[in-house]
């Protein structure tokens, strides 16, 4: 008989707390404790999530030391700078898997330069398919969940860098996405309004604050000197990233070589898939799954890599990959309660 694992969500009512809860209700296994909150407090979790039905009538209590306290799992899907000063204040015993920024970068002065505060320090990444990193997860009882962009971004160049097909150098991406990553913050650029009918380009020339973690991650698949050109763009979809990255080729590389090499890295994984030559990611096929799709070309006149990868931001991106490190770290299948079924059209 499965033992039951207690967990509470800090920062409930915004959309990352939302996607774990909706991901983790399907699950017998799972008993939904605490749900807390700052300014939302004493407010009905219908209130905002209306698709949450089974906790509708759910009171958001207050973030508090004694609020959380008594679980197995804490989630923390808070903003950053926020995370530090609650995990601080839960036991050692307590697997804490935080959603935001405050724990994933190594470099203290990478922090101080993108974020302006102190940094936190670093947690175990979340990011099982990375080498090694479900070993580290299996025996974490902290752990950072990647940004979105960078694991959609990572997990279309990493067979790349370790096959030697490209070296990091001059890595440019464009990344269209929906609004849903900035959280629920009311700013004019995120309005109906401003959205709809319109793209958008924002954090341009190299000041988005996930470039130091897709840096770090490609030092960690073997790239010595690695630079990025990161270009995010917001469309009027509501979740999803389709991230077109490309590279300057190491040597010749045909597109079937590429492939070989993406086939390879990825046949085991479950929850990333090379799509078969010809057919192209689109946000459609992944929206509320826990799935990565990736395609891959070279551009011979170029002499470029292309890779395609299109997630749902807020499951594989936020809560699912969250969901997916919790199991590693309980010591449950790693596919537990996430499915690799899109919702299209």
């Amino acid at each position: 008989m499965r033992m039951t694992t207690k967990i509470a969500v800090a920062g409930c009512t915004g959309y990352a707390g939302g996607e774990i809860l909706r991901l983790l209700l399907g699950r017998d296994d799972i008993e939904i404790g605490a749900l807390t909150a700052k300014s939302s407090a004493g407010s009905r979790l219908g209130e905002h999530h209306q698709h949450l039905a089974p906790l509708f009538d759910r009171v958001v209590l207050d973030t508090t030391p004694e609020n959380l306290a008594g679980h197995d799992v804490v989630f923390l899907a808070l903003p950053h700078g926020t995370s530090a000063e609650v995990a601080a204040q839960l036991g050692d015993d307590v697997l804490v898997i935080d959603s935001g920024a405050d724990f994933r970068l190594e470099d203290s002065e990478a922090w101080r330069q993108f974020y302006g505060t102190e940094h936190a320090g670093t947690w175990p990444y979340g990011l099982p398919e990375l080498p090694g990193q479900r070993e580290a997860l299996a025996t974490a009882k902290r752990i950072a969940v990647p940004g979105c962009f960078p694991t959609t971004v990572t997990l279309g160049l990493a067979p790349a860098l370790q096959a030697g097909l490209v070296d990091g150098h001059d890595v440019v991406v464009v990344a269209p996405t929906g609004p849903s990553g900035a959280g629920k913050s009311l700013k004019p650029h995120l309005l109906g309004s401003e959205l709809m009918g319109s793209a958008s380009a924002y954090g341009v020339g190299g000041v988005h604050r996930h470039v130091p973690e897709m840096l770090q991650n490609f030092r960690k698949l073997g790239a010595e000197a690695p630079t990025i050109s990161f270009t995010p763009v917001l469309v009027p979809m509501s979740r999803g990233i389709l991230a077109t990255v490309t590279a300057p080729l190491a040597g010749a590389t045909t597109t079937a070589e590429a492939r070989a090499a993406y086939e390879q890295a990825w046949a085991d994984e479950p929850f990333v898939h090379l799509l078969p030559e010809g057919l192209w990611p689109q946000t459609q096929s992944v929206v509320g799954s826990n799935h990565v799709h990736v395609q891959v070309a070279v551009d011979a006149a170029a002499n470029r890599l292309v890779v395609v990868v299109a997630l749902d931001n807020l499951t594989k991106g936020t809560a699912g990959g969250a969901i997916q490190s919790m199991n590693l770290a309980l010591g449950l299948p790693e596919t537990l309660g996430l499915t690799t079924l899109g919702v299209a059209p």
